[in-house]
């Protein structure tokens, strides 16, 4: 991780200073490094809450990055610019979100991507979306829990786990301007205030960055502001000299809570590609973000583990939500299974 330009940066296991509701004129924590073979759910949670975002170095090996590769390479060789003349202008009116917070140039000309993964690449499927750290990291700050929901003298508790948000590979070229700082929790629309510390349930999302190429900060790796998720949403603009760069190695991951500044920097180097493979969960109650049911064709879903499915959103949400004809989705794609055919009510 390149070091903050900020000269306040402090230790994030120095409790004292973090008793002090957070903004931006407060120290800037360091940032943690952790090893995929070691870490713990609970170690990287704990940082995350702290920081926003955590290093953890050899996430993937080299021959699951090559497979996704293959996979993902067409689609990347077939992308076109993200503003492509006065054709993508207009239609960017049409969608307020795409006005309001990409212009139309929200990603660099050298940008190329690709979506829609689940259904792409079962290696990215697998082996990213449903890597067991990651799904555990999720769980422990996005799983949402009613204890007393009164249905005449019963009460029913109900868990709702989190679900997939999005899936997207970046390949990023020589040339790319750096990405204007924001938080990708804007599309649900949060307004939070500033707090002291983290606290369950102030989160909508958590993404994760796994480098498919070398990521430096010349050839425009990730940068953030470590603690931004802690600050009132109303300050602003974001300060570019707070930011550090996430710096991986191939197969390494960066994993950063949806309320934290942060953007792809500039690509300053002749002949370097910097490819990212990237994912985000949100709230099982919230909307998503990648529409899965129509980016993901049902034949290459049903490919899928079930407990995947389930995490792109055709398992409900319970108690009940998303249901179809009062019974799981999960029912379309495995028609003989009993415990789908099951009604809710």
């Amino acid at each position: 991780m390149a070091p903050a330009t900020n000269s306040d940066v402090i230790d994030a296991s120095s409790s004292g200073p973090f008793k002090q509701v957070r903004s931006s004129k407060s120290a800037i924590p360091s940032v943690q490094e952790f090893e995929y073979s070691t870490a713990t759910v609970n170690d990287i949670v704990n940082a995350l809450k702290i920081t926003g975002g955590v290093i953890v170095r050899n996430f993937l090996g080299r021959e699951e990055i090559d497979r996704i590769m293959e996979d993902v390479n067409p689609y990347l060789d077939a992308d076109k610019p993200w503003a492509d003349g006065k054709a993508t202008q207009r239609l960017a009116r049409f969608i307020c979100v795409f006005d309001a917070l990409f212009s139309g140039d929200f990603f660099p000309q050298e940008t190329r991507r690709a979506y829609g993964m689940m259904g792409k690449s079962p290696t990215f499927a697998t082996s990213i979306v449903g890597n067991p750290l990651w799904l555990s990291v999720s769980d422990a700050l996005l799983t949402s829990h009613i204890k007393y929901n009164w249905v005449g003298d019963k009460v029913e508790e109900s868990t709702s786990l989190p679900q997939l948000h999005n899936t997207i590979v970046f390949r990023i070229g020589p040339g790319a301007r750096a990405q204007p700082l924001h938080r990708d929790d804007a599309p649900h629309h949060p307004d939070h205030r500033a707090v002291a510390e983290h606290t369950l349930g102030r989160d909508c999302g958590i993404g994760l960055f796994v480098a498919g190429t070398r990521t430096t900060k010349a050839n425009g790796a990730t940068r953030f502001i470590p603690g931004s998720h802690l600050w009132d949403y109303r300050e602003g603009p974001p300060n570019e000299a707070q930011t550090v760069q996430a710096e991986l190695n191939t197969g390494d991951a960066f994993m950063m809570l949806s309320g934290c500044f942060h953007g792809g920097s500039a690509n300053t180097t002749e002949d370097e590609y910097r490819v990212l493979l990237s994912t985000f969960n949100c709230r099982g109650w919230l909307r998503q973000e990648e529409n899965q049911y129509l980016a993901n064709s049902i034949d290459s879903v049903r490919g899928l583990p079930p407990a995947l499915q389930e995490r792109m959103g055709y398992g409900l949400s319970k108690p009940f939500m998303g249901w179809v004809d009062l019974k799981s989705p999960m029912l379309m794609l495995h028609p003989d299974e009993p415990k789908y055919k099951m009604g809710l009510l």
